[in-house]
């Protein structure tokens, strides 16, 4: 099979600006559009448009077919599915790894297998949705800690303890949180479930590839505690689906009870092939999540030099806090105006008076890209 040229393949993508999704379906307005500089998608390394994802896509549609036709316990599983789930667990320091068709999906499952009605869950105020659903499922109580506050995580374990000594308990936050850029102190969190005797769940959606030890995520040599780890392939890894990981007694646990993952037609074989190929390439390049972090110290030194407000953090998202929905439109408007892709991220997906410009460093940004940035918003 032929391999695509690399010239075939943008390194520097561009988008077409879509204000509502009466948009995507109108040509005329988006053909007289231009192109912008994507400040916004979460492709952290650039892979969705590699060669070789699309090489090794290609390759497994044309042999298997675009579906998997089935779950995983009828007739969908592949080979390519259990090549991608050792070889992660291998890489990343889990003994079983469950692959799933989202990330929504995924962290349904994980919270669902972790709680149910008797089981107190504390939760940072700003997990993901698929998070807190998996909560409403599971008919958990739910307790929310302020944001990365270990104190008020701590009190809130001590006071539920002391009232209910014999209380199941779930601590759940992020290892990168996807709307802030920020990151927990992950020891901490786990000192204090040891001492409560809480399981963990973590998400690492938007860490894993990027952060960590060769870009293995921020839990990557955390044997204890961690009860599950959830992450996705279609962020940094460039392709689509995702996966839990845990040890073998609660991967086998997941196999046999969750629904979210017994019934659903599995992961896209082509999909878990580009997933795999990612993994061949992140392996191969282990320095790339640690320069991609050098890069965003950049930006965000940078930025605040030029007196923009965001959250402290080392990961790739860096939000400028605006206040009000109307001021990140307009900001959003003028940046598109100096041919950059942002977007306005408004309540609910944060809290009011948060609203903000969500800026994404990716690895295959030109170096030219922060000036541009800087220059169009002194504009």
């Amino acid at each position: 099979m032929k391999k695509v040229p690399p010239n075939r393949v943008r390194k520097i993508r561009t988008w077409l600006p879509v204000h509502n999704l009466a948009e995507l379906v109108d040509n005329e307005s988006i053909e007289n559009s231009s192109p912008l500089l994507d400040l916004a998608s979460n492709d952290y390394l650039g892979l969705s448009t590699h060669p070789n994802l699309i090489e090794a896509a290609t390759k497994t549609m044309l042999e298997e077919g675009v579906g998997a036709g089935g779950s995983r316990l009828v007739t969908g599983s592949r080979p390519i599915h259990k090549e991608l789930e050792e070889s992660l667990g291998e890489w990343i320091g889990r003994e079983h790894v469950l692959l799933f068709p989202s990330g929504f999906q995924a962290n349904l499952a994980a919270v669902i297998a972790l709680s149910d009605r008797e089981t107190n869950v504390f939760a940072d105020k700003l997990i993901h949705h698929s998070l807190l659903m998996g909560v409403i499922a599971s008919r958990a109580k739910l307790h929310r800690y302020d944001h990365n506050n270990i104190s008020d995580l701590e009190q809130k374990l001590k006071l539920s303890s002391s009232k209910q000594p014999n209380q199941k308990n779930l601590v759940i936050t992020e290892s990168l949180f996807s709307m802030e850029g920020t990151s927990p102190p992950l020891k901490q969190i786990i000192s204090i479930c040891e001492r409560f005797g809480a399981r963990l769940l973590i998400d690492e959606a938007h860490s894993i590839g990027v952060m960590g030890h060769e870009g293995k995520g921020l839990c990557y040599g955390i044997t204890e505690v961690i009860s599950i780890i959830s992450g996705t392939f279609g962020k940094a890894f460039g392709s689509g689906g995702a996966f839990l990981a845990s040890n073998k007694r609660m991967g086998n646990h997941l196999i046999q009870t969750s629904g979210a993952f017994r019934y659903t037609t599995a992961l896209a074989p082509p999909l878990a092939a580009a997933s795999l190929a990612a993994l061949k390439l992140i392996q191969a390049n282990p320095t790339w999540g640690k320069k991609l972090q050098e890069t965003t110290m950049k930006w965000r030194d940078t930025l605040q030099k030029e007196k923009w407000r965001f959250p402290e953090g080392n990961g790739p998202i860096i939000p400028l806090i605006l206040g009000s929905e109307e001021q990140a439109l307009k900001q959003q408007e003028h940046l598109e105006s100096h041919g950059l892709l942002t977007i306005a991220i408004r309540p609910p997906t944060v809290p009011e008076g948060s609203s903000r410009l969500r800026l994404v460093i990716r690895r295959d940004l030109p170096e030219e890209a922060l000036q541009q940035l800087v220059n169009a918003l002194n504009h």
